[in-house]
């Protein structure tokens, strides 16, 4: 049986993009209609994405003959999903606030099915808190948002806020696409219920690192890697969503806040550790940081210079503290100690070396060797001391809310 799509385009550079998105999922045999914004109209014709949809594309909520045909009600009702792509700032506020001014918003407080946001904006307008209690209250009303992604923006601006391409964006309506659905469920309820035991999360302390560190080499320089939080902040999000007092320890990352989260931002290893260690004791400790191995012995206090040699200026490299093997072994070691092994090769191996060697309950070990970092995406392994449970690639927001229902149930079985 087709499956069918409800793409909403609304205005912003980034529509273009919905012609090859629309191309993608046709590609898939998934059958798309078109609904556009007026503002959308000034980047894309109808046209265009008429010849690609190959069907009528939907403009105006006041189009008699369109209503006569189809009305909004069912037009609202008749794709499997919905989506936004892209989701302006603008249409997120009207989303969050049920209005319904044009066909685009009125079909979206009309329907009855999944919806599926793709922000894109200007970093600044993405991280402004108005925009941020949207995303907010959309998330807590079911609809599945797609986190931006970072980079370079036609205002001349660099940061969170470019629409995911579309490959990315097809792939997650693919899944949405793929989860089981009750014939009774309504509109952009959550793939995700909270069992009996994720809400017991309520009464539990959750301290979560994430993002990379930064090692100052000179006042210019430092040592780090290409971590960017997301897998962290999306775990402390859905640990927060399940109720838990959430503690995030974060490094160096241009990532808003979660709901609910509070927020301690350090630079270095040894920052990171003595935020760890304050924030003790905790229920559950979940490592995901991507703290550097090594920083220099003496930062300089000035910029290094060259010095005409050819040669590098020498760098004495000293190991960082380990942040999971201090919680292994410490007093107020957290009933469960999570780590994550971020590896090229040998993923399993190295990840049950990990396990025994720093005192940890579990790792999640993930290949990086691709596009991991800094990706929307992640492929996981679990590894414990009884075994491995191994998950397929998905949205890294998915990954957080599996990994926080094993959490809470590990929790659950242990504490109670």
């Amino acid at each position: 049986m087709t499956q069918r799509i409800l793409l909403i385009v609304s205005g912003g550079i980034a529509a273009y993009k919905s012609l090859e998105l629309v191309r993608l999922l046709r590609r898939r045999g998934i059958a798309v209609r078109a609904v556009m914004t007026p503002s959308a109209q000034q980047f894309v014709t109808p046209l265009s994405l008429g010849v690609l949809t190959e069907d009528h594309v939907f403009t105006d909520l006041f189009d008699l003959k369109d209503e006569q045909e189809i009305g909004h009600i069912q037009l609202s009702r008749q794709a499997d999903l919905v989506v936004v792509a892209p989701a302006t700032a603008n249409i997120l506020a009207k989303m969050a606030t049920g209005q319904a001014d044009d066909l685009a918003t009125t079909l979206l407080l009309a329907t009855d099915k999944p919806v599926l946001a793709v922000p894109a904006m200007n970093v600044r307008m993405w991280h402004h808190p108005a925009t941020q209690r949207n995303l907010a209250q959309l998330r807590s009303d079911g609809v599945h948002i797609m986190t931006p992604d970072d980079g370079a923006m036609a205002c001349g601006e660099y940061g969170t806020g470019r629409l995911p391409e579309p490959d990315a964006i097809a792939a997650e309506i693919e899944r949405l696409l793929a989860l089981p659905r009750q014939a009774d469920q309504l509109a952009g309820q959550p793939d995700f219920a909270p069992s009996s035991a994720t809400r017991t999360l309520a009464d539990r302390h959750i301290l979560i690192t994430a993002g990379p560190t930064h090692e100052p080499i000179d006042p210019v320089r430092y040592i780090a890697n290409r971590s960017s939080g997301k897998q962290g902040f999306a775990i402390a999000a859905a640990a927060a969503q399940a109720g838990a007092r959430v503690t995030l320890v974060a490094g160096p990352v241009n990532l808003p806040t979660p709901a609910g989260v509070t927020r301690i931002d350090v630079q270095t290893a040894r920052d990171m550790l003595a935020a760890v260690e304050n924030a003790l004791p905790a229920d559950a400790a979940i490592m995901v940081a991507a703290v550097a191995d090594w920083r220099t012995a003496d930062a300089a206090d000035q910029k290094l210079k060259k010095d005409g040699s050819g040669q590098p200026a020498p760098l004495a490299l000293v190991e960082n503290p380990d942040i999971l093997a201090t919680l292994g072994h410490h007093a107020q070691r957290p009933t469960l100690l999570i780590g994550f092994a971020a590896e090229t090769q040998n993923i399993a191996d190295h990840a049950r070396a990990k396990l025994a060697r720093k005192g940890a309950d579990w790792i999640v070990a993930n290949d990086v060797s691709g596009d991991v970092m800094g990706g929307d995406t992640n492929a996981v392994q679990i590894v414990t001391a009884d075994g491995i449970e191994s998950w397929p690639v998905l949205p890294k927001g998915d990954v957080a809310i599996k990994l926080i229902e094993k959490v809470a149930h590990a929790l659950s079985a242990r504490l109670d």
